[in-house]
């Protein structure tokens, strides 16, 4: 039995019985043992960081297309939680980047993680999401991870669980889709979203989180594979950097940001998911105005309150009902 899902036209078949044999159902009385090393694992990968993203196209599905060479980059990194309510926990992302002499934050990537969900906001198209339900027996003792972009808006979403293979433990997603990212976007590539499994393991210095894309572009109107990617984003431990200009930056927007998420919430909840258009190697057509009115209020130029109606009417405005 397949799970059959139209995008633009274009026919996507996934196996549903090969993912669902991968992730069997979870007893209750497992899920209650490791309920509380799941939080702690989640909560774990909050601190302070430096971060090293190592990037890998491997195996070409398609002979007319050159594998690029290996790339590797860092920088350093804050990571908070910004909410915990036992059955969901949202971590906030900073990137604190030095340049001549000053300190720049930059509002990363988001992870809301949500324990038994029953459904997740899923990438479905370009400049779309929906909410997909999770199978009602694959929700016991498992948690969802939904990521957002710079600007709250979100980006992919999954779900998953925690278990312990070889002395080591790891979460490990459902197969998820997800739109191109930035550092692809800007080579204009053949390929224009991934096909993707995402896993975060804590390690004794901080914790891991590596992807395994297949990218995906159109040929004779069907989506077919074009090379395979391996991603490791490394998180060590290390607070030899301004951790307390992130921290900064947060105290003053936080209200903010929060008036933020709560307005995508309101559209998800109200329109079906979210319709936005965006611009891979740029983000939402909003996304910058978002991030600037932070800054303002950081800067004293503009309250929360003033700032919070602008986003508000912005988010409202350039989304529109699935």
């Amino acid at each position: 039995m397949k799970k059959i899902t139209i995008i633009t036209g274009l026919l996507l078949s996934a196996a549903i019985p090969a993912t669902l044999s991968a992730h069997p159902p979870i007893a209750a009385e497992k899920a209650a043992a490791s309920f509380q090393q799941d939080r702690a694992d989640i909560l774990a990968m909050a601190g302070n960081y430096k971060v090293r993203f190592d990037m890998q196209e491997s195996t070409r599905w398609d002979t007319g297309y050159t594998p690029l060479a290996a790339k590797t980059s860092g920088g350093h990194e804050v990571v908070r939680v910004i909410e915990d309510t036992g059955r969901k926990i949202v971590l906030q992302h900073l990137l604190v980047i030095e340049h001549e002499g000053k300190t720049h934050i930059i509002k990363h990537w988001r992870q809301d993680w949500e324990y038994e969900p029953q459904r997740v906001l899923v990438y479905s198209d370009r400049n779309k999401w929906v909410w997909e339900d999770v199978p009602e027996r694959m929700r016991t003792g498992r948690w969802s991870q939904t990521v957002y972009q710079v600007d709250d808006s979100p980006r992919y979403g999954g779900w998953g669980e925690f278990e312990t293979q070889a002395g080591i433990r790891r979460w490990r997603s459902n197969w998820t889709w997800r739109p191109l990212a930035r550092r692809d976007a800007v080579r204009n590539p053949v390929y224009d979203r991934y096909y993707a499994i995402n896993r975060h393991q804590p390690t004794p210095d901080g914790w891991i989180h590596w992807q395994d894309n297949t990218k995906m572009g159109t040929k004779d109107g069907k989506l077919v594979p074009i090379v395979q990617e391996y991603v490791l984003n490394t998180y060590t431990r290390y607070d030899q950097y301004d951790v307390k200009a992130a921290d900064d930056y947060w105290a003053a927007t936080r209200d903010y940001w929060a008036a933020v998420r709560a307005a995508w919430d309101r559209v998800a909840a109200t329109k079906g998911g979210i319709a936005i258009d965006e611009k891979a190697d740029t983000g939402t057509v909003i996304s910058g105005r978002l991030l600037e009115i932070a800054d303002e209020i950081q800067a004293g130029k503009l309250t929360t309150a003033r700032a919070v109606a602008e986003a508000t009417k912005l988010i409202e405005a350039n989304t529109r009902k699935i």
